[in-house]
């Protein structure tokens, strides 16, 4: 069944759907459109450490009042399906307790579920938005689907080997394959996220030409877009939203 939201002057139909997974396992997720509009451009949305939160479901609804079919697909499905986690010390831990569920090959399968769910759906310019782990994992996903636009905020572990996600090499050794415009988006007060990361993100991809804007807020910390923790900053958080939006229009719009 789905849901009715009035978003500004959209009107936004939301639902939980379910997605048949490549291992045989299934997957649910967060489906958010204009009411109408089955389907059109779309967005994968990657969600953070705590699943597909309040948070992540807004970021849904807020692309799909802009037009687009928005999917957050639940990535914990094999280990904590459903998981939504507090934004607090308590549910961080739980969700690291989740993240070390995660591998590479899984991951790009559900990565490749959400893709071609949308696209069953008629959708055929597809953009992913990720937001901390979601961006790693978004970042992850674009180099092996063909993601016409890709945005990273703030995302963890890109450059190191410490989570299953980049291993067995670091992601950014994968960069060679997106083929989409990426934007990455980084507080410079980030605990998660080194300038020296943040430099090795901008450099893989100039080297592998792949067109790119990485951009760094001052003062900000990691997080900076969700509302509901004491991290998120206006000022960055509407700089940012025009250039996903920028990203998006350019890369998704006929």
């Amino acid at each position: 069944m789905s849901n009715e939201i009035r978003y500004g002057k959209a009107d936004v139909l939301t639902e939980h759907v379910q997605m048949r997974v490549g291992d045989g396992t299934v997957m649910g997720g967060y489906l958010a459109r204009p009411a109408g509009l089955e389907a059109g451009p779309a967005v994968l949305v990657a969600h953070e450490l705590f699943g597909v939160t309040a948070h992540v479901r807004d970021v849904c609804e807020r692309l799909a009042g802009r037009g687009y079919v928005a999917l957050a697909p639940d990535f914990y499905h094999r280990a904590g399906a459903g998981a939504e986690l507090p934004h607090d010390p308590g549910g961080r831990e739980r969700g690291f307790g989740l993240l070390r569920g995660l591998g590479r090959d899984g991951t790009l399968a559900d990565a490749a579920a959400g893709y071609g769910f949308l696209t069953e759906r008629g959708s055929e310019r597809i953009g992913v938005v990720g937001l901390s782990l979601g961006g790693h994992i978004a970042y992850l996903a674009a180099t092996a689907l063909p993601f016409a636009a890709v945005v990273a905020a703030y995302p963890g572990w890109l450059a190191g080997t410490e989570i299953g996600l980049s291993q067995p090499a670091a992601t950014l050794t994968l960069t060679a394959g997106i083929r989409g415009r990426v934007l990455v988006l980084i507080g410079d007060a980030d605990h998660a996220i080194s300038g020296t990361e943040r430099d090795a993100i901008d450099g893989a991809l100039a080297t592998a030409g792949v067109p790119h804007e990485v951009v760094t807020y001052p003062g900000v910390a990691h997080g900076f877009l969700c509302d509901r923790r004491d991290t998120y900053d206006a000022a960055a958080s509407k700089d940012a939203w025009a250039r996903i939006d920028g990203l998006l229009d350019g890369a998704l719009r006929p």
